[in-house]
């Protein structure tokens, strides 16, 4: 059977090496011109430590590792309010989960398929037609071809989802926040930690991936509603962040110098996907095209690499294409389920609303390496990364067809 991915990030990459080894025809259709490096930093921990190891490419991905060892929390006249590892926010096993740049995670899922599957670069989807056999898919570019199933793993903003499902509107799922990313130059001596400053309604971060010339910046503030007139406009974001962070001390000056001036600011909302069901017709999603769970939940990466193995392996599994997307969100749902909701604390513990809210936040803090020593921080966390046990699938099946 053709298939079509939208999407050459983590989970379109990991669907296509799946689906060509259990003897797929893949094609992958990317906007971007190229594979996109750079990004921040994501994490990939728990039950997506299997998905990596089954495809071969756990050492890569380790090498990788950023080991970022600590996240300081400050004030706004810069002292120290709390320290952390950074597994003690998010349940993970120090020396066990990985952290590393988004780029270098899809450089290494593409080198793992690109010479087995067809890869389409600065292109995309206009329209879907599904017929008896499949799916004619009209592209940008004009061309038209024909497809058995067509995976939307395009992201947060799905292309493939709206035209299958509808506007993204009613599957959104808004946590009160936006924020924008960007880089500035690595001039205060900072190597793999994180130093956030807060204040009611807004927070402020410089990060070290590593020991680089380069930082992170990021930005974010509470909004009651999302700020979707600024979603397509630079000078806009960069006004609202200039007016939310007006008399802030630290660093936040500086960072709101760098953002004027970089040329990759990255702005979006804090949301997640909520969908009734992941597929429709001979078209699903996968990844945060189907489930994103925001970066609250520090789980957009795993639950994309486990969400595309599990998908894979019941289209192998079964003859029919609608029985493997009912196996496949029986399996997956509960997963995603736990891990999105780890994002319903995120926003009380980065940037409280209220001047109490942030004050119970500092004094846990201050008590936060107690808890961590006993076992108690992010435990919840440690359970959802890891509730879902990898099922084995095999490719027989699909060669004896």
């Amino acid at each position: 059977m053709k298939v079509l991915i939208s999407g050459a990030s983590i989970a379109g990459p990991t669907l296509a090496y799946w689906l060509h080894r259990y003897g797929f025809d893949v094609t992958v259709v990317e906007k971007a011109p190229a594979v996109r490096d750079g990004g921040y930093p994501i994490d990939v921990r728990g039950t997506a430590l299997g998905v990596l190891d089954r495809m071969g490419v756990l050492p890569q991905v380790r090498a990788a590792h950023i080991n970022t060892q600590r996240l300081t929390f400050v004030g706004p006249d810069g002292r120290t309010v709390g320290t952390l590892r950074p597994e003690a926010l998010t349940g993970g096993i120090e020396g066990r989960d990985l952290e590393l740049p988004r780029g270098q995670l899809t450089s290494v899922l593409d080198a793992a398929v690109r010479d087995d599957v067809e890869f389409v670069f600065d292109d995309s989807i206009a329209a879907l037609r599904t017929h008896d056999e499949g799916v004619e898919v009209t592209f940008r570019s004009g061309r038209q071809r024909d497809f058995g199933l067509v995976f939307g793993a395009d992201g947060l903003h799905s292309n493939t989802r709206r035209l299958s499902f509808g506007p993204e509107e009613q599957f959104v799922r808004y946590l009160g926040y936006c924020f924008a990313g960007f880089t500035l130059p690595n001039d205060l001596g900072l190597a793999h930690e994180a130093v956030t400053y807060s204040a009611p309604g807004r927070m402020a971060t410089v990060y070290a991936p590593g020991c680089t010339d380069t930082l992170h910046g990021f930005l974010m503030t509470a909004r009651p509603q999302p700020p979707l007139a600024e979603l397509g406009d630079v000078d806009a974001q960069r006004d609202l962040m200039a007016r939310v962070f007006t008399g802030d001390r630290w660093q936040v000056p500086r960072l709101l110098d760098a953002m004027r001036t970089a040329d990759d600011v990255f702005f979006d909302v804090v949301s997640q996907i909520r969908l009734p069901r992941w597929s429709h017709g001979r078209v699903a999603l996968v990844g945060d095209a189907a489930y994103a769970p925001s970066f609250f939940s520090g789980q957009g990466s795993s639950i994309a690499l486990v969400g595309a193995y599990v998908l894979a392996g019941e289209l192998a599994g079964r003859a029919d294409h609608t029985e493997a997307f009912v196996g496949y969100e029986r399996i997956c749902r509960p997963f995603v389920k736990v891990n999105q909701a780890l994002a319903d604390d995120g926003g009380r513990t980065l940037a409280p609303t209220t001047a109490s809210g942030l004050w119970l936040r500092n004094r846990m803090l201050r008590i936060a390496p107690l808890i961590a020593r006993a076992g108690l921080l992010g435990r919840s966390a440690r359970r959802a990364i890891t509730a879902l046990e990898l099922p084995s699938y095999s490719s027989a099946v699909v060669r004896s067809r």
